[in-house]
C-alpha cells in the first residue's frame, strides 16, 4: 500500500505496536495463573472457562467488578506500579468469597492516554500475582489508549471477577441473634478511603519518599501502597473445613456501619466492641494528623479489620482455628443482636485505640 504524507493512528496518539508489545510482555504473567478449567492463554476474542473441569456439580455463578480508587494516584506519583494490580484483584475476589464463592477467572481493563508497555506490564504482573493468591485464572482483558481522555502518565484500572459456589453453599445463611462476629485483620488501608488519606498526607506536608511516620522502615508512598489482603484461601478453608461459617462481610467503602448490615437478615443488628479491634498504626497516625473523629474513621476506613465472619458461639473457636492456621489474625469483636425499631444496625461499645 502506498504511503501518504497524512495522518496516521500513531500520529493521532494511538500506538498499535506499543499495544502488541505490551501483550507480548504480559503473556508469561498470564500463563502463570492457569488453573483447572482454564489454560490462561490470551490472544483470542474471549476467554473460555470449563466449570466441569473445575469440579462443580450444581454451581451458581457469582460476579463482581471494582477498581482501586485514588490509590492509583499514589502508584502513579511514586512510579510504583507492581502492586496496584493485587489491589485490583483483591477488591473483586474478596467480594465473591463473602457469598461462599470460589473465584474462577478474572479480566482487567487498563486505560491510559499514552501507552507505556513497561508500565502496563508492571501493572499486569501485579494482577497476575493477585490472581495466583486468589487461585483464579487471568483469562483476558482490554488495553485502551485514549489520548485526550487522560493526562500524561495517568491510567485507570477496572477489574471483573467471576466465581462459583455449589447451590447449597451460598452465603449468608442462618445468621441468628447470639452469633459471634469475628474480625479478620487487614494488611493496611486496603483500597478505600484514599481521597481522605491523600488529604491527610497533603496536610502533613510530607512527600511520598519521606519515611512513613507509622513505619520508619518504608517510605510513606511505599507504606500506603501496601496491597489489599486477599482473604479467599483462608475463608474458603474455614467454610469448607468447618461448615460453620454463616456469613462473611468485606469491609470496604462505608466501613463497619455500611458493610456488615449487608449480610444480616431483617430484624438483626450487630453490637461491636471497638476496644477489641487491633487498630493499625497507619490509622492512628491518620486520625491524629487529620483530626478525624472516631465515627468518621469507622466509616471511611477498615481500621484494621478487613473481613468479618459470623459463626454460632459453639463453632467460633473452630472457625478461628482454621483461619489462624491459614495465616490470618482473627479475634472476636462483637455479636449479632436483635434490632430494636429505629436503632442503627451497627451499635458500638468501647472505643477505637486511635492514640498516636
Amino acid at each position: 500500500m502506498a504511503e501518504r504524507d497524512g495522518l496516521t493512528y500513531a500520529r493521532a496518539g494511538v500506538d498499535i505496536d506499543a499495544g502488541n508489545r505490551m501483550v507480548d510482555l504480559i503473556k508469561p504473567f498470564v500463563r502463570a495463573t492457569a488453573r483447572p478449567g482454564s489454560d490462561a492463554e490470551i490472544g483470542g476474542f474471549g476467554g473460555l472457562f470449563d466449570l466441569k473441569r473445575a469440579g462443580f456439580k450444581d454451581p451458581v455463578l457469582v460476579a463482581g467488578t471494582d477498581g482501586v480508587g485514588t490509590k492509583l494516584k499514589i502508584a502513579i506519583e511514586t512510579g510504583r506500579h507492581t502492586t496496584i494490580g493485587i489491589d485490583l484483584v483483591a477488591m473483586s475476589v474478596n467480594d465473591l468469597v463473602v457469598q461462599g464463592a470460589e473465584p474462577l477467572f478474572f479480566l482487567d481493563y487498563f486505560a491510559c492516554g499514552k501507552l507505556e508497555p513497561e508500565i502496563g506490564a508492571a501493572v499486569v504482573s501485579g494482577i497476575a500475582e493477585g490472581c495466583k493468591q486468589a487461585g483464579c485464572a487471568l483469562i483476558g482483558g482490554e488495553t485502551a489508549e485514549m489520548p485526550g481522555m487522560y493526562q500524561a502518565g495517568d491510567y485507570d484500572l477496572a477489574g471483573f471477577a467471576v466465581g462459583a459456589v455449589e447451590r447449597d453453599g451460598v452465603l449468608p445463611r442462618g445468621v441468628a441473634a447470639g452469633d459471634i462476629v469475628l474480625g479478620i485483620a487487614s494488611s493496611g488501608v486496603h483500597s478505600n478511603g484514599y481521597s481522605l488519606a491523600r488529604k491527610v498526607v497533603e496536610q502533613s506536608g510530607l512527600s511520598w519518599d519521606a519515611p512513613a511516620p507509622f513505619d520508619k522502615s518504608r517510605t510513606l508512598g511505599e507504606a500506603l501502597l501496601t496491597p489489599t489482603h486477599i482473604y479467599v484461601r483462608s475463608c474458603l478453608a474455614a467454610i469448607r473445613e468447618t461448615g460453620a461459617v454463616k456469613a462473611l462481610a468485606h469491609i470496604t467503602g462505608g466501613g463497619f456501619p455500611d458493610n456488615i448490615p449487608r449480610v444480616l437478615p431483617e430484624g438483626l443488628g450487630v453490637a461491636l466492641n471497638l476496644s477489641t479491634i487491633p487498630v493499625l498504626p497507619v490509622f492512628r497516625w491518620m486520625a491524629t494528623e487529620g483530626r478525624i473523629a472516631e465515627d468518621e474513621m469507622a466509616r471511611a476506613f477498615n481500621c484494621g479489620i478487613g473481613m468479618i465472619a459470623v459463626a454460632a458461639p459453639a463453632d467460633a473457636e473452630r472457625v478461628m482455628a482454621v483461619l489462624r492456621n491459614a495465616g490470618e489474625r482473627v479475634t472476636p469483636i462483637g455479636a449479632i443482636v436483635p434490632l430494636r425499631p429505629g436503632a442503627a444496625a451497627v451499635a458500638y461499645s468501647g472505643a477505637l485505640d486511635l492514640t498516636w
